[in-house]
């Protein structure tokens, strides 16, 4: 077990100090003081774009040495870091916007840290989909944030169908040129339920659309999008297509209309459909061999 002996670098540590520190997600003004004294206070920052970067940290006239970190260099660049820090020196991690680690590179190196008893602390500010969430107006007491969806229709449509029976709000980042085919997808599988498209949260052209699924997709037709996505999909409505499991339905047919829409294999199309009716995978597999009798597997 392993604990932070200290905060913010009041008190001397024996080692480096890593510190997450969340930058604005658009509008500068939404940096916090203690996170613009800790990155004039680290020996250096490491950042997604070092270019950036540096437009903040001349913003606010700080000068500081910047190592680049992104998903492409980290496997050789956390080590590095850490060994800095271990000999003493205190490392700012950013993303270009937000908190570093949702949906951006850093696990790597909190994890090595960690395991190298270095002292990790996290410097909260802006993220985009809490803003988006709270400004949504759809339920918020439970969501599960599921990052980027995948960027392949048949592998985004298979995600999809995992959620058919979530009745959580769900949260997801998109870009511009697939909000379109994202929403038709989940109409088509999850059902015309509240939603909200955030685009440009904090920024100049910040946009909140709001309606059913439906209706933001005939948005999109009419007036498309460009920037930084954040899409909210409230749980589904009572009598919604996608509230309820169409129990008339036989399981044979649906696991076939899982593997044909979803593409999934036999195995999880069973799984799925287990799920939803809220019987176990065996009886499952027993209620297949009484529809089709024991040739199917």
């Amino acid at each position: 077990m392993t604990a932070n002996t200290h905060a913010d670098g009041f008190l001397s540590p024996h080692r480096g100090t890593l510190y997450l520190v969340a930058t604005p997600i658009g509008n500068l003004e939404d940096i916090t003081l203690r996170a613009l004294r800790i990155l004039k206070e680290v020996d250096q920052i490491a950042c997604e774009d070092t270019r950036h970067t540096l437009k903040l940290l001349n913003h606010f006239e700080i000068h500081k040495p910047l190592v680049s970190y992104h998903e492409h260099n980290e496997i050789t660049r956390a080590p590095e870091l850490v060994h800095a820090m271990e000999q003493g020196a205190s490392v700012a991690l950013v993303s270009d916007a937000g908190m570093p680690l949702v949906s951006d590179p850093g696990f790597r190196l909190v994890s090595l840290a960690i395991r190298h008893q270095i002292p990790v602390v996290p410097i909260p500010g802006a993220s985009a989909l809490v803003t988006a969430l709270a400004a949504s107006g759809l339920p918020n007491e439970e969501f599960l944030f599921l990052g980027f969806l995948p960027a392949r229709s048949s592998e985004r449509r298979r995600a999809l169908e995992h959620l058919r029976i979530e009745n959580r709000t769900i949260i997801f980042y998109e870009a511009p040129h697939r909000i379109a085919e994202t929403l038709a997808d989940a109409l088509a599988i999850l059902g015309d339920r509240p939603a909200c498209l955030a685009r440009e949260v904090t920024k100049l052209h910040e946009e909140f659309r709001r309606g059913s699924l439906f209706s933001l997709l005939q948005s999109l037709e009419e007036h498309p999008v460009k920037g930084e996505i954040t899409l909210i999909l409230g749980p589904p409505e009572t009598g919604s297509p996608g509230a309820q499991v169409d129990t008339a339905q036989s399981l044979a047919a649906r696991v076939d209309e899982l593997m044909h829409q979803a593409k999934l294999d036999r195995k999880e199309a069973l799984k799925l459909a287990a799920k939803e009716r809220g019987i176990t995978r065996r009886d499952a597999y027993r209620q297949l061999l009484d529809e089709n009798g024991p040739e199917e597997e």
